[in-house]
């Protein structure tokens, strides 16, 4: 029976740990990530759950234990934000490649420099290639309702990847909200007790973790790794579905918004969603056929279900909130647009990037991009297919 409360982003994402109750949870602190170890350190002090936190001199250090401690047996969690994720870099590797299911709870903030403590998705979309499983929330409950999943998908057999539970710094980490919490028993038997086959404190099954991996077996490890991504689209639709049953509450691999007779369409990411359905809300009252596209599962990238979600589509933008320092494109750009091009659509795509250093995007920025969208449909031209929405040029 669901209970309703008013949490942060950040408290809620805590809430969900506390109920999970992980083996093992070890953090550095970082802005605007710092408040869930801080939440979840009360739960231990206080005897609410039974996990062992270990305080560390680094957020290297805090992705080592996790991975030490996930190889051991222990289901691992650990939470960062910017600069913190970059120390981590090498780790992230680590633990995809050795195919340990802990999870990193991300709060998004702009990656130095200059320094900047606000929101953009330069953390993430720079480790985009690192071989996780990488989940974005819109709003608090998104945030809840995707970490409470989040080991249900890494665990899996046909998967055994690490997750990154992603939300926008302070937009949602610290922002208060209505949400609605499982009861605790609910979570606990939904998540389940964490049994891995292999693991080096398991004395029937002797293994090494991280071993040199030469030219002969490197090669076929990778392909192994990019196999066990490619599987985690389906079980995440599959875990979505039974925890729909449980919460009441859909998720797919993105949340096609008013796409129904769309001629116009924004494919986007993170907290803007809930700003660009309302310009979406406001624009489809004047008639106008507009929809959206916000994605939830980056990757592994649902590129030939959100091509076909834009089939009819005659112009849409794609918002990327980082800057890739290519002059062609962001990391959604080039996603979708390469989407676009393998399904053979002629659905005319044009790249901004948005909301850097956490600027704002406002109604009327979304409702300037649809604008612009119309144009290209009437002209079929383009133009500058790079943009940026809300800089002083």
């Amino acid at each position: 029976m669901a209970r309703k409360d008013r949490l942060s982003g950040n408290e809620a994402v805590a809430e969900a740990l506390r109920q999970i109750n992980p083996d093992v949870m070890a953090a550095f602190p970082i802005t605007p990530s710092t408040e869930i170890p801080q939440y979840f350190s009360k739960f231990v002090a206080n005897g609410q759950v039974d996990s062992e936190f270990i305080p560390v001199e680094s957020e290297h250090s805090a992705m080592s234990a996790v991975i030490g401690a996930e190889a051991a047996g222990a289901r691992s969690v650990t939470a960062t934000s910017s600069a913190g994720m970059a120390l981590m870099w090498e780790e992230l590797y680590l633990a995809a490649s050795n195919r340990l299911p802990c999870v990193l709870t991300l709060v998004n903030r702009a990656l130095s420099g200059p320094i900047n403590i606000n929101c953009d998705h330069s953390d993430s979309m720079g480790a985009r290639d690192a071989g996780w499983i990488q989940i974005y929330a819109e709003n608090n409950q998104e945030a809840y309702d995707n970490l409470v999943m989040a080991y249900r998908i890494g665990e899996h057999k046909d998967v055994k990847l690490p997750v990154m539970v992603c939300q926008d710094g302070f937009i949602t980490s610290h922002a208060v909200e209505n949400i609605e919490l499982l009861e605790d028993k609910e979570v606990k038997d939904f998540v389940g007790e964490y049994k891995p086959e292999n693991y080096l404190l398991n004395p029937e099954c002797p293994m090494a973790v991280g071993p040199y991996s030469v030219t002969n077996y490197y090669f076929e490890a990778k392909r192994a790794q990019a196999e066990a991504l490619k599987n985690a689209k389906q079980i995440t639709l599959d875990v979505a579905k039974e925890y729909e049953k449980l919460s009441g509450r859909k998720y797919g691999l993105f949340e096609e918004y008013r796409m129904d007779g769309a001629e116009l369409a924004i494919v986007i990411i993170g907290s803007a969603a809930g700003t660009a359905k309302d310009a979406v809300d406001a624009l489809r009252e004047q008639g106008k056929k507009v929809g959206l596209i916000k994605i939830r599962l980056f990757r592994p990238f649902p590129a030939s279900e959100i091509a076909e979600a834009l089939k009819g589509v005659k112009a849409v933008a794609l918002m990327d909130r980082t800057e890739s320092y290519n002059d062609c494109c962001g990391p959604i750009g080039a996603e979708v647009t390469t989407a676009l091009y393998r399904a053979k659509s002629d659905c005319l795509a044009v790249n901004y990037v948005y909301g850097l250093g956490g600027r704002d995007v406002r109604v009327n920025d979304i409702e300037s991009v649809y604008e612009e969208l119309e144009k290209i449909a009437q002209s079929g031209e383009v133009g500058d297919a790079y943009r940026y929405l809300g800089v002083r040029e």
